[in-house]
């Protein structure tokens, strides 16, 4: 069976169901843990949560690895370098990632502020490895891929 990188895990859907929970709980309706993982299951359209569980793939899709070279354009400025950090959010959508650059890269584009080179970088990507945050001029401030 064949995966793409957008299919959940076993692991977010209990973290959705732990989610559901909680949001239950201050409505005042609170779910047991079993009826939780059910009703997501429902929700990403399975019969129930033991035919999700025995479907879905164990581990979650990343768009890089720890320690695997990368190279991209960050705030404009093409890059190689190496994943430092990498931290999945909470909308089990997004990544946060550090990046260090083999050689400092210029993130201002500004003349009058002259050169701001920087070596790490911070930034939240996808699973595409590209980051929502966008420029005055509507690039994304990474674009990020294996090397």
């Amino acid at each position: 069976m064949t995966f793409s990188l957008d299919t959940p895990s076993a692991a977010s859907l209990k973290a959705e169901a732990k989610a559901l929970r909680a949001e239950r709980a201050l409505n005042g309706a609170p779910l047991t843990q079993g009826a939780a993982l059910e009703e997501i299951a429902h929700r990403h359209g399975y019969r129930d949560w033991n035919t999700a569980s025995a479907a879905l793939p164990e581990r979650i899709a990343t768009p890089v690895q720890v320690g695997q070279r990368v190279k991209g354009t960050y705030l404009g400025q093409p890059f190689a370098g190496i994943v430092m950090g990498l931290q999945l959010l909470a909308d089990m959508n997004h990544y946060q990632v550090v990046v260090k650059f083999d050689h400092p890269v210029n993130v201002s584009k500004s003349e009058l502020m002259g050169p701001i080179y920087r070596q790490r970088v911070r930034a939240t990507i996808d699973l595409r490895g590209i980051s929502a945050s966008r420029t005055s001029d509507g690039e994304p401030h990474m674009r990020l891929q294996r090397a």
